[in-house]
């Protein structure tokens, strides 16, 4: 997420999964991002109250030392101030700069750069407050006979070396955590945290869509599943009256078929149907139509085993084949045929049902059952399938054509 987007969330406090602290009265400006303007303000009136308090009994204890209130009072006043831009000069200038909307990349470095500076001001102010309070208290020590630090004895080489490192240390931890380090500790974990959550939000909307988009298949699959099955239903009906025999031994056709098809049909709403599938599901059909057509009708199902084994949607081809044996075939007197061929090319997987029927009519595209072909190949793929219904390449009849992406669906 850039940096840009994040803010606008500055002045909200953070979600739950992303908050850490924040609970407790002092710790309560947590609750905000980091380097947020409330942020910043609930820091800074922690810390200066805390630096108040520690500014006092620092200046009381030098007053007692050189007998001198107004002393006192003034180095309580600067100890307050030197302590405070101490304390805040670094956090402030990364806020500001997390309040320029910069992108991310941009945003972490300039924060990162904004805390050093902080810090390396911070050193000076120290040197300007600590250099001014030697100067006020000065004429008090001397009065007192107190010792200054020019009129010490000497120390030894390795207690000054000892001494050095003891107050570089000191400084680092004064100006690097004191000064903002904690913070910008605080700033990276936080934008940790704030990737983890928008990845989980991500990952819940797509979730989202999916279920969206299977409820949405799963009722264009009941829309598909009975067209076939009414038609071929209204043909017995037909056979009934005019060959008894013929309507019985399709009845017992339809029998097998609705055995056989039936639960790949159902499985799952077909989230893991196979091409090859949807194949046996097509050629149980024509088996079926052979009957009822009184053998008039062949056909050829044409795959490898390879492509049979991948993913595709389920009721497309049965729609398609179908709607060949009712607008193509069952037309035109005399023999049909039904070719069903399956490949593959440069990613995509090619489906063909072609019949050598009465080729396209007016409104054959615009049917229920190619509508629904549209639709589900449009939820479960987007733009990367398409579908086609285009004029028989062999001379007569119709080529109705679906490519999928090879893999699962988008």
């Amino acid at each position: 997420m850039s940096g840009s987007r994040d803010n606008y969330l500055l002045g909200e406090p953070l979600p739950a999964d992303v908050l850490v602290g924040g609970t407790t009265v002092l710790s309560r400006y947590r609750q905000y991002p980091v380097f947020g303007r409330r942020w910043l303000a609930g820091r800074s009136l922690l810390f200066c109250s805390v630096i108040a308090v520690v500014a006092v009994f620092i200046g009381m204890g030098t007053g007692i030392a050189v007998r001198d209130v107004a002393v006192a009072s003034k180095v309580t006043v600067i100890q307050f101030i030197a302590f405070s831009l101490m304390a805040t000069l670094g956090p402030a200038l990364a806020t500001a700069v997390r309040h320029a909307r910069w992108p991310e990349a941009r945003e972490r470095k300039a924060v990162v750069m904004a805390v050093l500076a902080g810090m390396v001001l911070s050193f000076f102010v120290d040197r300007v407050a600590s250099s001014y309070i030697e100067q006020l208290i000065r004429p008090g020590m001397v009065a007192a006979g107190l010792p200054m630090a020019e009129q010490m004895a000497p120390v030894a080489p390795l207690l000054k070396a000892i001494g050095l490192a003891i107050n570089v240390a000191a400084l680092v931890l004064i100006y690097g955590l004191f000064g903002g380090g904690l913070a910008l500790r605080a700033y990276f974990s936080e934008r940790r945290r704030w990737d983890d959550h928008h990845h989980a939000r991500e990952v819940h909307a797509l979730e989202s869509r999916v279920h969206e988009a299977d409820l949405r298949l799963g009722v264009l699959q009941a829309q598909v599943e009975p067209h076939f099955l009414f038609n071929t239903l209204a043909s017995v009906r037909a056979l009934v009256r005019q060959d008894p025999a013929q309507a019985e031994a399709t009845l017992d056709a339809l029998v097998d078929f609705l055995r056989a098809t039936i639960p790949k049909l159902r499985d799952d709403r077909g989230l893991h149907a196979t091409l090859g599938q949807q194949l046996d599901i097509c050629a149980s059909y024509l088996v079926l139509m052979q009957v009822r057509m009184g053998g008039r009708l062949t056909y050829t199902v044409r795959a490898d085993e390879l492509l049979r084994a991948l993913p595709f949607p389920p009721s497309l081809l049965i729609t398609l084949v179908e709607n060949a044996i009712k607008h193509g075939i069952e037309p035109r007197p005399g023999p049909g045929r039904i070719e069903i061929d399956a490949s593959r090319d440069d990613g995509v997987l090619r489906v063909q049902v072609r019949d050598d029927g009465a080729g396209l009519q007016p409104g054959l595209s615009t049917g229920v059952g190619l509508a629904n072909v549209r639709e589900q190949l449009a939820a479960r793929y987007g733009a990367s399938a398409a579908f086609a219904l285009t004029p028989n390449t062999a001379g007569r009849g119709v080529c109705a054509e679906i490519r999928v992406p090879v893999g699962s669906p988008e």
